[in-house]
């Protein structure tokens, strides 16, 4: 079994933060949709503004809200207007479809499949 790239989203927008909630990142529904990504699936997220990185699990935000809001330790890590990338794998023997990776807007609209 090899480890591969499930889902990406690229260039996600932090747009708010919660230190005091357990864990988690929080995502629109609709990008979850679109990479592929379901709640309480674990994920990496890499902070590009400041470059820390930590695992998580993802929650779903209202469909088209545009919210990724970062719970618990993560809201340390990160502030409103940080540019992430959320990433999650899966295990296989071969690699049988290309990920799901997409590239969102500065207002986590979706842009386009990478």
């Amino acid at each position: 079994m090899k480890v591969f790239l499930k889902s990406k989203i690229h260039h996600a927008k932090v747009t708010h933060k919660n230190q005091n909630y357990v864990g988690s990142i929080f995502i629109d529904q609709w990008l979850l949709e679109k990479s592929n990504l379901a709640e309480h699936e674990r994920v990496d997220v890499f902070n590009v503004t400041n470059g820390n990185r930590w695992t998580t699990y993802v929650g779903a935000e209202p469909k088209h809200s545009g919210f990724v809001r970062v719970n618990g330790a993560g809201a340390r890590l990160c502030e409103p207007g940080d540019t992430l990338i959320i990433v999650a794998y899966e295990l296989l023997d071969d690699l049988k479809q290309k990920p799901k990776m997409i590239l969102v807007n500065d207002n986590n609209e979706f842009v386009k499949y990478l």
